[in-house]
């Protein structure tokens, strides 16, 4: 079974239901692909849990930061046309961003508290989470001030106002000599803006999504397609918490390349797997392989401080690349996989990630939005890696 023993790859469906069966998951939908052909695609559990709505294969997911390396790619699609350099100041694309004050031990944002970039920040910080832009979830002062999230931003603001707001709060740090994880990749998508300009979502359904057969992958999930639209348990099974999800119906006032498109299992696949042949899928190349290499590759040096890396459930173990996380090596990681695998995942309980050496792609589908997404994502690491022959 393409490299499956199939025994075991039913453990899947065995291991899921019984999540669903407990209440810690409403439903899913899973895709495997190994060596570029279909291994598993399979829903389980509900679309809607309330009104025991079953869950299709085709249901349509807010999939949060897996939007990243969407984006990501969608930027080194301008790099190869030399239209948006990686190592180029963001200024130089988004004027008001350049030369950038940053906050110094307890900066509460006051100009007084700051001090001058050692460098601006470039593309690259932006794709790697070392520009110091950040999201506001820590618990410094300076955190306090800065949007707390992607889709909270674009759902405040229009992307020129995003710009405005930003601009003139103090980074976290200098560009390039941490990384935490940030809202990098939407001042990404709002540079894409000002070389293409265009929407973000009509440049990256013209580039990407039409020439990959991304039928229901996009910033909205249009009107005639809601009936598919996956819901969320009512109330978080750790925390007993009331839980929801942003309407993925609406348009937000920015296409936030951070975290706000909606995809499908088998949409995503099939970028997954055009990564995993670097570049190229079914006869349509998106980028060069020597692209993809770089993107996934370890963009993390020695002159990078990578602690908050390490602090994320599942990724300790792991550097980072252009929009990905990139595993350094067998060990380490609380999740089995190989060295040079690289992944993300979405705060709405979405994960996908990528094995060169396994020759390996997967999918998770889900609207599970509390901290049990962590767990989910072991889970899947466990049962794909166990039915691998």
């Amino acid at each position: 079974m393409i490299g499956f023993a199939s025994d075991r790859l039913q453990r899947i469906g065995t291991a899921l239901e019984r999540e669903i069966a407990s209440g810690t998951l409403p439903g899913c939908v899973v895709a495997i692909a190994r060596r570029g052909e279909l291994a598993f695609h399979e829903a389980f559990g509900f679309l809607d849990v309330g009104a025991r709505v079953p869950m299709p294969k085709d249901a349509i997911f807010s999939i949060a930061s897996m939007t990243k390396p969407i984006v990501t790619v969608g930027a080194l699609m301008l790099y190869e046309e030399g239209r948006l350099m990686v190592n180029e100041p963001v200024g130089k694309y988004l004027p008001k961003l350049a030369r950038m004050r940053v906050g110094i031990p307890g900066c509460d944002g006051s100009p007084d508290q700051t001090i001058d970039v050692s460098r601006d920040m470039t593309i690259q910080d932006l794709m790697r989470h070392t520009a110091g832009v950040s999201y506001g979830r820590g618990s410094t002062a300076l955190h306090a001030i800065w949007p707390a999230g992607s889709a909270i931003a674009a759902s405040k603001w229009t992307g020129g106002e995003f710009i405005d707001n930003i601009a003139v709060l103090p980074l976290h740090f200098q560009p390039g000599s941490a990384w935490e994880y940030s809202l990098g990749l939407d001042v990404l998508g709002l540079a894409i803006e000002a070389v293409v300009g265009k929407p973000l979502r009509e440049y990256l359904s013209e580039r990407l999504f039409s020439p990959l057969g991304m039928r229901d992958t996009g910033f909205v999930v249009p009107s005639a397609e809601v009936r598919r639209y996956a819901r969320a348990l009512p109330n978080d099974p750790l925390t007993g918490e009331p839980q929801t999800l942003r309407d993925g119906t609406r348009l937000y006032k920015f296409d936030c390349g951070g975290g706000c498109a909606v995809s499908t299992a088998t949409d995503y696949l099939r970028f997954a797997q055009m990564l995993l042949n670097r570049g190229e899928l079914d006869g349509v190349r998106i980028l060069g392989r020597k692209t993809v290499e770089y993107m996934t590759a370890d963009h993390m040096g020695p002159e990078i401080d990578a602690t908050r890396l390490r602090a994320y459930p599942n990724i300790n173990g792991y550097g980072f690349g252009l929009g990905v996380a990139v595993r350094r090596g067998a060990g380490i990681s609380g999740v089995n996989s190989s060295p040079g695998e690289f992944h993300w995942a979405g705060s709405t309980g979405t994960y996908f990630w990528c094995d060169p050496v396994e020759e390996l792609a997967v999918v998770f589908m889900a609207h599970a939005p509390g901290a049990l997404r962590y767990y989910h994502r072991q889970v899947m690491h466990a049962l794909v890696s166990q039915a691998l022959e």
